[in-house]
């Protein structure tokens, strides 16, 4: 996200905002392994609409001004979006943070830092399959992790 976007704020953002929306859409993934390759282009999505958001903006501001010098939109998301946002970061961190380290130090450079598959393993002095194997069970206690932190409350009875 960071070379797509151009600097970290906005790829931190844009991150947490495909995070959000893969959640959403976890159910329309055909296949587990190409989980890092749609969250990826869900990302670059995000950040163009980002972007094209951010040009538009000062014609925007122009055609605003010229409608009689109203006050100017906030280019800021909502506070409500805001507050979601910061929570849903709250909660990646915490779920990242949670991970045994042998699965975080996976998780984190294969599908944060995006490095290939033998270039973590090379780090990590471990063969394809372990870090394969590793990988797998640290997206799934992600998934747990989230789906138990962002469950609807069971009513009590």
């Amino acid at each position: 996200m960071l070379r797509v976007c151009g600097n970290r704020e906005d790829a931190e953002d844009v991150l947490v905002e495909a995070l959000l929306k893969a959640y959403r859409n976890l159910a329309k993934l055909r296949e587990s392994t190409a989980f890092q390759a749609w969250l990826a282009q869900i990302g670059r999505r995000v950040c163009w609409q980002l972007k094209e958001k951010e040009a538009l903006l000062p014609l925007m501001q122009l055609s605003a001004l010229e409608e009689g010098g109203r006050e100017l939109p906030s280019a800021a998301p909502p506070p409500e979006a805001q507050a979601a946002r910061h929570e849903m970061k709250a909660l990646l961190e915490g779920a990242l943070r949670d991970l045994p380290a042998e699965y975080r130090e996976v998780y984190e450079m294969r599908d944060l830092r995006n490095l290939s598959g033998s270039e973590v393993a090379r780090k990590l002095g471990i063969s394809l399959a372990a870090m394969k194997s590793r990988l797998h069970r640290a997206r799934d206690l992600m998934r747990a992790r989230l789906d138990a932190a962002l469950a609807p409350p069971v009513p009590r009875k």
